[in-house]
């Protein structure tokens, strides 16, 4: 069983380390409260993920009885699919925002390397089967395009799980246990990579966007804007990746600020871009929003000429 165990970090992640007492625990309720909220990565990062987190969950759960009887009506298998994989990561989600302590604990590095394995895996599902869904174009609907999406989605994230599992149980670097005191190059040599290949294709789909490709792409603005968004992100963080790499202290800075925002704001972005137009009650009014939102996009324009 050792050799399945994570080197633990020498040093803390922020300047102050969880002092666990005999029992395990953290010295009663105000004490454990004061670590869980101020302790680690420090009160600006842990209370925004949890907030926001919860407050999506919330949300989830206060619209849920009508969301299940809109899935029921309308049978679409993309959507009840990406709503169920939804919530299974927003809870995932949560629990990792929640547990930030756990990053800067002796003794709980295995479980929060876990817990972050399968919460980053399952957004990253998410994101490849969205970007899939899109690159299919309108052509993407019916039970052969959620086939084809979640295999493709599925082989990319397989694959990226094994070779961080590799890197996690194999060669013991701490992906998940961030340290601006100690700069690890082959860790950040991986994120740099991993952020330049999402940062490459959401480009290409900008690209395509712009290009007389663009009627192929479904013809609704809401993606575009979903597109930007996370082509700005995973370019910051390429940035950030790559500064801490080589020891800047900035660099660090900004990552986890890339970090607060995504594990805060990509589920519901994706909510909102994906799914929530599907929810609405009166199908005329949705028939009339992706309408006008076409025609502000200018798909109609050559009518007119």
């Amino acid at each position: 069983m050792r050799a399945l165990e994570v080197v633990p970090v020498s040093s803390p992640v922020s300047n102050s380390t969880l002092q666990q007492d005999e029992s395990g625990g953290y010295g009663g309720g105000p004490r454990v409260l004061y670590g869980w909220l101020f302790e680690c990565h420090g009160f600006w990062h842990n209370v925004p993920l949890i907030v926001f987190s919860s407050m999506f969950v919330l949300y989830l759960a206060s619209h849920a009885k009508k969301s299940f009887g809109k899935l029921s009506q309308g049978r679409s298998y993309i959507m009840i699919s990406y709503y169920g994989v939804l919530w299974l990561v927003s809870i995932l989600n949560l629990a990792w925002c929640s547990l930030q302590a756990w990053e800067c604990t002796p003794g709980k590095e295995m479980p929060w390397n876990i817990l972050s394995l399968f919460t980053t895996s399952g957004m990253l599902f998410l994101e490849v089967s969205l970007m899939a869904f899109l690159l299919q174009g309108n052509h993407a609907s019916g039970l052969e395009a959620l086939t084809r999406t979640f295999v493709v989605s599925g082989v990319i994230v397989g694959l990226d799980v094994l070779l961080k599992a590799i890197y996690l149980f194999g060669l013991a670097i701490p992906l998940f246990i961030d340290n601006n005191e100690h700069t690890h190059r082959v860790k950040w040599g991986l994120w740099v990579v991993h952020k330049l290949l999402l940062t490459a294709v959401y480009g290409f789909i900008l690209f395509i966007y712009h290009s007389r490709w663009r009627e192929r792409l479904p013809a609704r603005p809401a993606f575009y804007n979903y597109i930007i968004a996370m082509f700005s992100v995973n370019a910051i963080a390429l940035f950030a990746c790559a500064l801490t790499g080589q020891g800047a202290g900035f660099g660090f800075w900004l990552y986890d600020a890339t970090v607060i925002c995504y594990h805060a704001f990509y589920l519901p972005l994706l909510y909102v871009t994906f799914l929530a137009d599907f929810f609405q009650e009166e199908d005329l009014h949705l028939e009339n929003v992706y309408y006008s939102e076409m025609k502000d996009a200018g798909f109609f324009d050559a009518d007119w000429e």
